[in-house]
């Protein structure tokens, strides 16, 4: 990735107290992939800049010598994944969403990209190894989400979880509505059809960062915790803070961040 490019738009000034508020809502930087390095460049560590940084990564801009670029990054376990999608554009959102992983990791190492020490945290339904991502040895958080045309990365040196959808459809919603809190049904209720489908992916997307940044994912029941249905979230736990992150029409995202 090329070092002249601007750093992340942060949720909070790189001077700031930990303690202070997130913005209401947060904006990504958006990443050019075409200065991905070579899976054998060794970049200088640098550190987090502040409690949050979000990045978003387009995987229709990318042209076709950025996604060979970011195929050479993956490892040979992310290849195979990438090559089982049917779909060219599964397979490019797949390579896209990994290889910036991995790009913007490896500075905060001083590691390249195809060294990073990745593990997998313990299940939390049953313990086995496949549960949350995470670096070993290191303080650095991270969370990953991808969907359709969209990637979005979030590092923190605090547990972290993001995620981004596409909208859902009034389907979707009619399917879902046990994974809403018995209040957000309500309020889901009160609102005109063609609103619903806005709201429902807004609360769901939280859900989702939610239950990343805790490390359960679904193994959870997403209709525990109320996160609210409308413009603004509510914060799920005391420790967590949840923000929408502005994304392209079509889609909703939220990140959570648990505060130290």
């Amino acid at each position: 990735m090329s070092e002249s490019r601007p750093g992340p738009l942060l949720a909070l000034p790189a001077h700031a107290p930990p303690t202070a508020p997130l913005p209401e809502r947060l904006c990504p930087a958006v990443l050019d992939l075409s200065g991905l390095r070579s899976p054998a460049y060794v970049p200088r560590p640098r550190a987090l800049r502040g409690p949050l940084e979000l990045y978003l990564a387009e995987v229709g801009t990318q042209g076709e010598p950025a996604l060979r670029q970011a195929r050479e990054l993956l490892d040979a376990e992310e290849r195979a994944r990438a090559g089982a999608f049917r779909r060219p554009g599964d397979r490019d959102a797949y390579a896209v969403a990994h290889a910036t992983l991995r790009s913007l990791l490896s500075p905060l190492l001083g590691v390249r990209a195809g060294a990073l020490p990745l593990m997998r945290e313990p299940c939390a339904g049953c313990g086995g190894p496949h549960g949350r991502p995470a670096l070993r040895g290191s303080a650095v958080h991270f969370s990953l989400s991808h969907s359709g045309d969209l990637v979005l990365v979030a590092l923190a040196p605090a547990p972290v979880g993001i995620d981004v959808e596409g909208l859902a459809t009034a389907q979707a919603v009619l399917g879902a509505q046990s994974a809403l809190h018995p209040a957000e049904a309500q309020e889901l209720a009160r609102l005109p059809a063609h609103e619903r489908s806005a709201s429902f992916t807004r609360a769901w997307v939280r859900k989702e960062a939610y239950l990343k940044g805790l490390g359960t994912g679904l193994v959870r029941d997403p209709a525990l915790d109320y996160v609210g249905t409308g413009p603004a979230p509510a914060d799920p736990a005391p420790a967590w803070t949840l923000r929408d992150v502005l994304v392209p029409s079509g889609y909703a995202a939220a990140v959570a961040l648990r505060w130290p």
